[in-house]
């Protein structure tokens, strides 16, 4: 009998250490508190336009497919597909027994009714572009989907990564004033349980969730709109993850007390910052305005002053580590003297020796927007501000709290010009920000950019398989926009997220730290929160 029970202990001991050895996290509980200077706008994943938005939304929803650590396409929703040899289809093989939230099974009419609602042009998604090309959808059965597209189209797989809704809870909704933007079910690895304006959300784990249970019990989002106030939460240990500014990172997190109980990462990321005219102004419908700007601003000085060296100037909307990337495309040197030269041969000049340029009766001022809590973007335009006034543009700065700065300056087309930043995906397809069809209420190209070829190229990029056309398509718009300089292409800032030190499982490659995110876990004895 004792030699029966030893037996049976060796063998579970065994069984312990292979399963810890294969990834296996025994210790499920505990709580993460992310901080973010920004709130959702909604939680409905077609409408979801914002990074805080889409931040929710990634853990709640899955689409069919998804980016693994290192940038390939593997599987969501989906467990496998076949692309036919003409690149016209896609067959999709649904996972079997994923059921939504509320219980109810998850089936291809669900990817059917997402589909729809993208194609739906009462609904007010900047998504649509990439599945106005299907020309046909066939629901096989339950669990199989033929996508046919119009003509080859390249970005038609990664597009399937849009989050899938509930068609049985939603069908009968208006999309664009819906209760669920508030109250959403998905099937993800986190449900929703609360949102209180203004303070915090709280999501908690999906203990069936199809890729198992994630280790942490519950996600707190808390939203604190001042990024100091955010830092001093972190240093009270009131919030485990943000995102640091470079300040922060390089000299504010170097104490024993930090380097005891967070960690700190450091990696690309996949995005720019960017000032983008209002090109409906007539201002800015000069080239030789916005080239004259971009000679005024000395990109170097922000990315030494702003981002203390964490970050590189941006040439344009790709980056250096994308094949789409134009390495011929280099960055504008910082020359005053040729911005007035340029701007004296657009017809502005300082008649009445204030400092201040004119023409046709009106001074050259204009007001430049962003959102409240990032000081990274104040700083940047400080420093703007500055250097525009010394070739005599007046710049003023507006900072306006997050949720009203989207939908009612940007969405709206209310501003002269705006400071944001783009996250990008991981194809290069731009067919949202740069077509000029895709200027509506809510979609991407709020600036109102037109250019003919840009248009033909971005189509001419979707049309092939071929990297190598597709790059010279992508070279060609990417030259194209430097030299119309729509937006002021200003930085690629360095990604610097910090983490508690009691979260264990934290991988970093090439798509950051965020995709193994349900494995985090926190060993039991050092666990923090309970339910």
């Amino acid at each position: 009998m004792t030699r029966n029970i030893k037996t049976v202990f060796t063998k579970a001991v065994f069984l312990f250490a292979m399963l810890v050895l294969l990834g296996f996290r025994p210790d499920y509980g505990d709580a993460i508190v992310s901080g973010s200077i920004g709130e959702p706008r909604t939680l409905v994943p077609i409408l979801a336009s914002d990074s805080a938005s889409g931040a929710i939304c990634g853990l709640v929803f899955n689409g069919l497919v998804k980016y693994d650590k290192d940038l390939n396409l593997t599987g969501d929703l989906a467990e496998r597909w076949e692309v036919s040899e003409d690149g016209l289809s896609i067959t999709f093989y649904l996972r079997k027994n994923v059921r939504w939230h509320d219980g109810e099974e998850f089936t291809a009419k669900d990817v059917e009714f997402t589909y729809r609602s993208l194609i739906d042009p009462d609904v007010r998604t900047p998504y649509s572009g990439d599945f106005e090309m299907v020309e046909g959808f066939e629901v096989v059965d339950d669990y199989t989907l033929k996508i046919i597209y119009k003509e080859p189209f390249s970005p038609g797989l990664s597009s399937w990564g849009m989050n899938i809704m509930p068609r049985h809870l939603l069908e009968e909704e208006d999309l664009n004033n819906t209760g669920f933007a508030r109250q959403p079910i998905g099937t993800g690895p986190y449900k929703f349980k609360s949102w209180k304006t203004g303070e915090k959300l709280e999501l908690l784990s999906n203990h069936d969730y199809f890729e198992g249970r994630p280790c942490i019990d519950r996600y707190i989002y808390r939203i604190i709109p001042d990024q100091a106030t955010l830092f001093l939460e972190l240093r009270s240990e009131g919030v485990d993850y943000v995102s640091l500014t470079p300040l922060q990172f390089e000299r504010q997190t170097q104490s024993m007390f930090f380097r005891e109980n967070f960690q700190k990462f450091r990696f690309p990321s996949f995005g720019y910052t960017y000032m983008g005219y209002n090109l409906n102004d007539p201002k800015f419908q000069d080239l030789r305005v916005r080239q004259a700007i971009n000679y005024a601003v000395d990109k170097e000085e922000i990315i030494r002053g702003v981002l203390l060296g964490l970050g590189r100037a941006a040439t344009g909307p790709f980056l250096p580590e994308s094949w789409a990337y134009n390495r011929e495309v280099r960055a504008t040197e910082y020359d005053p003297q040729k911005a007035k030269a340029l701007l004296k041969e657009a017809g502005w000049q300082d008649l009445d020796a204030d400092g201040i340029l004119e023409k046709d009766g009106a001074k050259f001022s204009f007001t430049v927007i962003t959102n409240q809590g990032n000081e990274q973007r104040r700083m940047t335009l400080e420093i703007m501000q500055r250097r525009l006034k010394e070739i005599g543009i007046d710049v003023r700065i507006k900072v306006i709290e997050w949720s009203a700065f989207v939908s009612e300056f940007i969405d709206k087309r209310r501003f002269d010009a705006v400071l944001l930043g783009w996250g990008l995906s991981m194809d290069p397809d731009m067919y949202d920000i740069w077509h000029s069809s895709k200027t509506g209420e809510g979609q991407f190209n709020f600036v109102g950019y037109s250019n003919m070829e840009v248009d033909r190229l971005l189509v001419e990029g979707r049309r092939t398989f071929d990297q190598a056309e597709r790059a010279r398509a992508y070279h060609r718009i990417h030259e194209i926009l430097y030299e119309e300089q729509p937006y002021l292409f200003l930085y690629v800032p360095d990604a610097l997220p910090i983490i508690h030190s009691r979260f264990k499982g934290i991988e970093k490659g090439a798509a950051g730290i965020g995709h193994n995110f349900i494995k985090w876990h926190v060993p039991r004895t050092e666990q923090k929160y309970t339910r």
